[in-house]
């Protein structure tokens, strides 16, 4: 299943956010809501009209500390593809060397859903799993909670904001992170209350490497799920230069340490 079926004339595309539910492993429901599943094999059809390089699949706020879903996503997808997990402070540093032998790249902190482990234990779980297995840390989180984290955030070694940030109102400390080497996710743009083409414009004048695009399929809760049309908005938004550093280099350089050249 490693795979990715593709048309010679589309973009390359890293995905850095999407989402693989598989009701065989544990799933826990958030405010009552429990997602319908979505498999690998889903996941690819889904994108077969896209030339994907690669991407990181999103433990999501259902999923919780479950790594068992994880590690059979990563299994079947293949070597293209990273994870992102969901982790108690008390991990031993042992299953964080195992998960990133299985592909894990980074850890999760949901402050929008839940599932995940409270923001307390940000700064000093953020830097022991970058000493021990260099990871990053990702957060969803709405933009308006990000001035009372400014500091924290700037300080860690590597970090990520999912959605865009989610809210106008506290977009512009979003721009003052991404200045400050914040990587930021452009995904989830029927997610997010301004208008997609300038926020995309504003970040990436802000800092070229912070912009990653992601399918965030299948869209769970989102009040418009994605559509291929998000993949072309950012081409015209930021022109082809602009688009392959968004939609393929940036995400590679971020997950994976390499440029596609």
């Amino acid at each position: 299943m490693s795979s990715t079926g593709h048309r010679d004339s589309s973009p390359d595309i890293f995905d850095s956010h999407f989402h693989i539910i598989d009701s065989r492993f544990p799933l826990v429901a958030n405010n009552g809501y429990l997602p319908e599943d979505f498999s690998c094999a889903d996941y690819l059809e889904r994108m077969r009209g896209c030339h994907l390089v690669g991407g990181a699949i999103v433990s999501g706020s259902f999923q919780a500390f479950d790594q068992s879903y994880l590690l059979e996503a990563l299994h079947a997808l293949g070597p293209l593809f990273v994870g992102v997990t969901q982790l108690p402070a008390t991990v031993s540093d042992q299953e964080l060397l195992d998960l990133d032998g299985a592909g894990v790249r980074a850890l999760r902190f949901n402050l929008k859903r839940g599932g995940s482990e409270e923001v307390t234990h940000l700064d000093a779980l953020a830097r022991r799993v970058h000493e021990v297995v260099g990871w990053h840390v990702e957060l969803y989180v709405d933009s308006t909670e990000l001035a009372g984290l400014y500091g924290t955030l700037v300080a860690l070694p590597a970090v990520s904001i999912d959605h865009l940030g989610l809210s106008k109102a506290g977009f512009s400390t979003l721009l003052k992170l991404a200045e400050k080497g914040v990587r930021v996710k452009a995904t989830g743009f029927g997610r997010v209350d301004f208008n997609v083409t300038t926020a995309l414009r504003e970040l990436y004048a802000a800092n070229p490497d912070a912009l990653m695009f992601g399918s965030d399929l299948p869209s769970t809760r989102a009040p418009r799920p994605y559509r291929d049309e998000d993949c072309a908005l950012v081409i015209e938004a930021l022109g082809d230069a602009g688009a392959q550093k968004v939609l393929c280099n940036n995400g590679l350089a971020f997950y994976r340490g390499w440029q596609k050249n």
